[in-house]
């Protein structure tokens, strides 16, 4: 194939370090966490596309390229399906983070290099993006800080990026005495339990009741933890004040 469909391993340490300081400062500035990615993506890629379309739902996805944002963004047709759901969980779950797919949709359009056409790389990395929240509403981590983190680290353990590496092993570091860090090590052994999450066919999910769903895919109990909300952090001076 040609190199736009098998581009080379990336590690920009200079840019992923730029997008660290800042991130630290605001941890609500999404576009960073993407440019973060980007910039220390290595192989990940690579290793996470030929895993991914190895699985029956993965080649079926990368052949029809569905779209799954319409679907997440018809909040009238999330809210007609049952209560206790995982639809009506991810609804409850962007609604209360006042957020939207197109939203980070758009921003991590501004935080990653411009593509010249679609490619099976670009598809399962808007997939992987668009399903984030669905892994939210699942795994029952929340939208703050600690949330975000014990999530990466969840990921993480399901597959291996440089980048997440990053930002989780410095999240877990600066919260290791406070009991966060307990939270983040909790969020990496649910990931190596789990099922494989980027290969599920959530379209089909949506209507399952969140139990079930969480059974499926071996997700266990949801967390309890005590949130940090990014307004904390800023007031503090930054993510680790706050989460020491």
């Amino acid at each position: 194939m040609n190199a736009i469909a098998h581009p080379l391993p990336v590690f920009d340490v200079r840019r992923a370090a730029r997008a660290i300081t800042a991130l630290v400062s605001d941890p609500d500035d999404l576009p960073q966490v993407f440019t973060i990615l980007e910039s220390l993506s290595g192989t990940a890629p690579h290793r996470l596309l030929r895993r991914f379309g190895r699985t029956p739902v993965g080649a079926r996805l990368l052949r029809e390229r569905t779209d799954i944002v319409p679907t997440l963004d018809d909040r009238e047709a999330l809210r007609r399906l049952p209560v206790g759901t995982l639809g009506r969980a991810y609804l409850d779950f962007v609604e209360s983070e006042r957020i939207s797919p197109k939203g980070i949709r758009d921003a991590s359009e501004r935080g990653v290099t411009a593509r010249a056409g679609a490619t099976a790389f670009d598809y399962l990395r808007e997939r992987m993006r668009d399903t984030h929240d669905l892994w939210h509403a699942a795994t029952g981590y929340q939208g703050d800080v600690v949330g975000e983190a014990a999530l990466l680290a969840f990921y993480l353990a399901q597959h291996w990026n440089t980048g997440v590496a990053l930002i989780v092993g410095a999240a877990w570091w600066k919260g290791r005495a406070s009991g966060i860090g307990a939270v983040i090590a909790e969020g990496h052994r649910r990931g190596r339990a789990a099922a494989w999450l980027p290969a599920q066919d959530w379209e089909s999910l949506l209507a399952l009741p969140l139990d079930e769903v969480r059974r499926r895919l071996s997700l266990g109990a949801p967390p309890v933890y005590t949130p940090v909300r990014a307004d904390a952090v800023r007031q503090s001076g930054g993510v680790w004040t706050a989460m020491a």
